[in-house]
């Protein structure tokens, strides 16, 4: 890998910098040590100015990302960063701490598609990434800012986050490659094993608690309050910049045309966010003309935010969330509400809900041709027939569904499937492994009677 480097973005840092959601005039830097507004406790959300981006052209733009798309020169072959003017313009080189993630496939669904009625449906495969989610997008940017924060003297120690899984290997990762301390906080019992292994790994400081997400996440907010540790959750906006990229780098994927729908399972509501975020800079610089209308995917037993846009957002809703399959986003109290609430509303997008035998099945069918998703996919899967049903999207639109993360890291749901052995699932496709005795004769009356069925 080539470590020559272009020459440094012409983006002054001065035009990047925290701002309040809300419309607080005060501006931070992206280095300093803080979360939320001091003056009304909104969250913050990086910025950037748009006229210094307007430097150069929709074409030019276009042209710079095209021509870095999977290069070895660093570290412009990240799918993060290669839009580094658009992510933070004003980190150096030597604290970038990237795997080079990004650039996953777009999955043509060819087979699910004519089975659904929608030809055009594709599948964003963000778990084929090096932690195996969508979370190293946001985690590069975390941690690169820290590592620089940490080379100017702050007072960060060490990085931390309360997760229900993915977002821990994530940090985890990024931390160990960074030599940066990393503290995990998990709700006990919670967490599929594959998750939990790889923070475990990557030599994190793993402590799990008995509690769920949400009191895993008041705890992490109070170990962090003295500044020493730095908190790593979706509540801070850097994470937002990193996982933003999934939308411009679909887009370019398309060849700069806009999908009509997106579809993405939601939890604490930062990926829509950062979804939206992407689609509103590329329409202000011109690359696009129209947003996708965004659909937000949530499990029936962790859904205040489907309840929250039955109501028409009124008033952010909390719930006590349910177990669920999709333990990545149980989650009732969801932090990014405000923003995601933006995102519904200026997409016209919709928030729809699915129950554990709908996800389950969903999975299962979309593996019968060729996937291996993970049971939050499966939501998204499961939401996307319920709108294809009323007639929401159509045969001609383009869809995509957002996969999050990589189905080898949910093995104990994908085999509970196939057993039926979990509660409540009909387990319709299930496709077990059959005992036989080593006898030819017998594999062959096997083969024949499953071929019957398969061609029947």
């Amino acid at each position: 890998m080539s470590l020559a480097v272009e020459s440094k973005p012409d983006v002054d840092h001065q035009t990047t910098y925290f701002r309040c959601i809300s419309g607080c005039s005060a501006k931070h830097s992206i280095f300093d040590v803080i979360y939320t507004c001091p003056t009304c406790g909104s969250l913050l959300e990086v910025y950037h100015e748009r006229e210094p981006l307007k430097k150069k052209n929709a074409y030019q733009w276009q042209q710079l990302f095209d021509s870095r798309a999977s290069t070895s020169k660093w570290p412009f072959g990240s799918g993060v960063w290669g839009m580094r003017e658009w992510v933070v313009p004003s980190l150096a080189d030597e604290n970038v701490v990237s795997m080079f993630e990004g650039n996953t496939n777009l999955f043509w669904a060819e087979r699910l598609g004519a089975q659904l009625g929608v030809p055009d449906l594709w599948i964003k495969l963000c778990g084929n990434s090096h932690t195996g989610s969508f979370k190293d997008l946001g985690m590069t940017v975390l941690v690169s800012v820290v590592k620089q924060m940490m080379a100017q003297g702050s007072s960060v120690k060490a990085v931390a986050c309360a997760s229900t899984g993915d977002t821990s290997a994530a940090l985890a990762a990024y931390a160990a490659y960074a030599g940066i301390p990393a503290v995990i906080f998990l709700p006990a019992g919670k967490v599929s094993t594959a998750q939990l292994i790889q923070p475990v790994a990557n030599g994190a400081h793993v402590l799990a608690l008995d509690t769920d997400f949400d009191g895993c996440m008041k705890i992490v907010q109070e170990v962090t309050k003295d500044n020493s540790i730095y908190l790593a959750n979706s509540m801070n906006s850097l994470r937002i910049e990193g996982q933003k990229t999934v939308g411009i780098e679909m887009v370019r994927q398309f060849e700069w045309e806009v999908p009509d729908w997106i579809i993405i399972p939601v939890g604490n509501l930062g990926n829509i966010s950062a979804l939206y975020k992407g689609f509103k800079l590329m329409m202000d610089l011109g690359l696009i003309n129209r947003m996708p209308r965004l659909v937000a995917a949530q499990t029936e037993r962790a859904n205040p935010f489907y309840t929250a846009y039955k109501n028409g957002f009124a008033e952010k809703v909390s719930v006590t969330a349910q177990d669920t399959l999709a333990n990545a986003i149980r989650i009732g109290d969801p932090v990014s509400y405000a923003k995601a609430v933006k995102a519904v509303q200026e997409t016209n997008g919709i928030v729809e809900q699915a129950s554990e035998n709908e996800l389950a099945e969903a999975s299962a069918s979309a593996d019968l041709t060729g996937m291996f998703t993970c049971p939050h996919t499966g939501v998204a899967l499961a939401v996307l027939k319920k709108l294809i049903d009323r007639g929401e999207i159509s045969s001609k639109d383009k869809t995509v569904v957002i996969s999050t993360a990589h189905g080898l890291k949910f093995t104990d749901f994908k085999v509970g499937y196939h057993e039926s052995t979990l509660e409540g699932i009909d387990s319709k496709h299930a496709n077990p492994a059959v005992h036989l005795p080593a006898d030819a004769n017998a594999v062959k009356d096997e083969i024949a009677r499953r071929l019957e069925q398969h061609n029947g």
